[in-house]
């Protein structure tokens, strides 16, 4: 029996769908290539192996960056969130016990890959604190800050009030900065749909502009559905939770697996970083970064980006594929982008001031592998603009992922954040030199740069002739003619 099922895997894994027909880079943007879907009796599947970072090596950092390793021999990393007094925090964690989930043949072969990829380890359970305080990029304290937690992921800091995300419930904890341990399961807020199935059990927050709502990301119970509609009660959107009035609403919806969650500074909007379904070939569907509008639905299950119907999902749901918001960016097909934050506060050369940082987990169901990187999407007035720049690369070598980039985060002195739960390690990227100021930017100044780049009438009293002069000169230049800096 075990030489038939070995058979089998080494059958399936050399037949598992044909390889992508369109290249990679055309999944990114405002407008992505959306070929006809091209399923297969067994999935596309092509799985790196889990092998962790060979002494002495870490990831690349684009022209302009410097890496160092923050942290290492952490058990699991997934989230990294950075506190105003310069602590990280960091979630040690992996999924919950799903007896439910993942069943039969098809789901022996999941858990049998997820343990190649490095992914089907225990979970810690726990918050670790890790603490700079010489400023040399690299943690020399390291404390265990919360633990009793239920699979945690998300945290947010809300005054003195700190929340964490555990798969099954928001708890909260009183905070103070000289704390260095927290005590107790902490006090229940709200209680998250989890189960014995919580296909995507990780649970994201972030607390809006005001402090007063937390937005809660719930992802999917199936790829699409496979497991009846009716499992998918509370699932697939995101919900705004009043820390007030303790109650919750349903902000948006149709999001298969919101895994990351971030607030523009200049804009205050909510985006979101969404993980698309599965099993229509390598070329679909892209991964997206989208600006969560308030009662919006996203498609998931019936369509994607818009109105492309997803004709495996029973009954049909034209009315709600009509109204299917089509996202703003999309991020490549089966990247597994979950981490996202906004620049603003990073230490690097000008281009990183104004965008967003996505990390790309890495996908397990394209031929040839995505993602396995962390990237920074430009933005201009609020909305992407421009193709994605790399930031980190080098986790993948042939077939061997020596990490995988998960959350990412801006620290308190500028360095971004990255956790890598393959590599059990958090990477810390600056800007290379001394004395690179931090990119603080205001909706004033933005406003003003961008238009004057384009010889538009900002201020509203310059003169035509210093128009033209400012948007044909640097953006130094710009920024001087506006009196402000988008570097601060």
């Amino acid at each position: 029996m075990r030489r038939t099922v070995a058979g089998c895997c080494l059958l399936l894994t050399a037949a598992c769908g044909r390889s992508a027909a369109v290249a990679v880079e055309s999944g990114y943007g405002v407008n992505p290539v959306l070929p006809d879907p091209s399923p297969s009796l067994i999935p596309v599947m092509q799985i790196a192996t889990g092998t962790g970072w060979p002494s002495g090596m870490m990831p690349s950092a684009a022209a302009g960056l410097h890496v160092t390793a923050f942290a290492r021999q952490l058990d699991h990393p997934r989230f990294v969130y950075a506190l105003p007094n310069g602590d990280v925090l960091v979630a040690e964690t992996n999924a919950p016990p799903r007896p439910d989930d993942a069943r039969g043949i098809k789901g022996w072969f999941v858990k049998r890959f997820q343990k190649k990829a490095g992914g089907a380890v225990p979970s810690a359970d726990r918050i670790t604190l890790l603490r700079d305080a010489d400023g040399d990029g690299v943690a020399e304290t390291r404390r265990v800050f919360i633990t009793g937690l239920v699979s945690p992921f998300g945290i947010a800091l809300v005054d003195s009030t700190l929340y964490v995300a555990n798969t099954d419930a928001i708890v909260r904890f009183t905070y103070h900065a000289e704390d260095t341990t927290l005590a107790g399961p902490g006090v229940r807020v709200t209680t998250l749909p989890a189960g014995t199935i919580n296909h995507h059990w990780t649970k994201t927050i972030v607390a809006s502009p005001d402090g007063g709502t937390l937005y809660v990301s719930i992802g999917s119970n199936s790829n699409v559905g496979e497991n009846g509609l009716d499992a998918e009660q509370d699932r697939a959107m995101i919900w705004a939770v009043d820390l007030r009035a303790g109650s919750h609403r349903v902000f948006a919806s149709g999001l298969r697996n919101a895994a990351g969650l971030a607030v523009d500074p200049v804009t205050g909007a909510l985006w979101a970083a969404v993980n698309e379904r599965d099993e229509l070939g390598s070329d679909l569907v892209p991964d997206y970064m989208t600006a969560v509008r308030d009662g919006a639905f996203y498609g998931w299950p019936y369509s994607y980006f818009g109105a492309h119907v997803d004709t495996r999902v029973t009954p049909q749901r034209p009315d709600l594929v009509a109204r299917a918001v089509v996202p703003d960016y999309a991020l490549g097909t089966h990247t597994a982008s979950i981490g996202l934050v906004a620049s603003n506060g990073v230490r690097m050369p000008p281009r990183f001031c104004t965008g967003m940082f996505v990390g790309q987990h890495g996908s397990w169901n394209r031929k040839p592998p995505a993602g396995y990187r962390v990237i920074f999407v430009p933005f201009e007035q609020g909305t992407p603009a421009g193709p994605p720049v790399d930031v980190l690369t080098n986790f993948l070598s042939n077939d061997a992922a020596r990490g995988r980039p998960v959350g990412v985060a801006v620290d308190a002195a500028g360095g971004l954040l990255v956790a890598d739960d393959v590599g059990n390690a958090v990477w810390r990227v600056t800007g290379e030199g001394d004395g690179l100021p931090r990119c603080r930017t205001t909706p004033r100044c933005i406003a003003c740069v961008n238009n004057c780049a384009r010889g538009a009438l900002f201020p509203r009293t310059s003169a035509p002739s210093q128009r033209a002069e400012c948007g044909a000169s640097s953006e130094r230049t710009r920024e001087r003619f506006c009196g402000c800096s988008v570097l601060r």
